[in-house]
């Protein structure tokens, strides 16, 4: 059974970008427990999204909120410290990103964040051996759709993945971003995850409130952790 808190994090890239702030406190406001930030840099991935700058502004704006940050980037050490000093909370680093990504991880523990590492949907479960078991992590996250661009359909690869992670590593927090929703939402949280990440179907829902308050119930009825 998964004990862990079942955690609703909006993903801000599905806010309207001219109304960023806005936005960010309707989520809140609706009962989200923080808000998902996702960078691209156009060469990990094929699109370009949000600078630190622009999560300096949102810290400035609502300067009690949990910011997450999923660094989908060619260099996650050059970017993390300036994420970190615009005001993440927690900072994750895809495994695959081509630098030193064990030594990115210290460096955002030591800079007193949440450290987290990210696997796409072609990566196993066991490239992330070498980093869990030394302790580097906080948190994993699976990608449940190819990373770049929002609104794409959930892959259930992503399940058994959540299985063999809450065996291997049952004290790290387990997040999922990519087609999430009630249902999709709720298979994450029976196969181990316990923070989800969604965007369009919360940003789009006639009432976020309720889309939220509903994603949640239905994943702590699926971990057995319903209270």
């Amino acid at each position: 059974m998964n004990t862990k808190k079942i955690q609703v994090l909006p993903s801000i890239l599905s806010a309207r970008m001219g109304h960023l702030a806005a936005d960010c406190r309707r989520a809140l406001e609706a009962g989200a427990d923080g808000l998902h930030f996702d960078v691209m840099d156009g060469h990990f991935v094929a699109n370009l999204t949000l600078g630190p700058d622009v999560l300096r502004a949102l810290r400035e704006e609502l300067p009690d909120a949990y910011l997450h940050v999923h660094l989908m980037v060619d260099r996650p050490d050059f970017y993390a410290p300036r994420f970190i000093e615009a005001g993440a909370d927690a900072v994750l680093v895809h495994i695959e990103s081509p630098c030193d990504v064990p030594g990115t991880l210290r460096a955002i523990r030591a800079a007193g964040k949440k450290a987290g590492a990210v696997i796409c949907p072609e990566t196993p479960v066991g490239a992330l051996a070498d980093v869990a078991d030394a302790g580097l992590l906080d948190e994993v996250l699976v990608m449940t759709v190819h990373p770049g661009f929002g609104g794409q359909k959930f892959l259930e690869s992503g399940l058994p993945k959540f299985r063999e992670l809450r065996r291997r590593w049952p004290a790290l927090d387990l997040s999922v971003d990519g087609g999430i929703n009630t249902e999709t939402g709720a298979l994450c949280a029976a196969a181990g995850a316990n923070i989800l990440g969604a965007g369009s179907f919360l940003y789009k829902a006639p009432d976020m409130a309720a889309a939220i308050a509903g994603m949640r119930r239905a994943a702590e009825a699926a971990a057995g952790t319903e209270r």
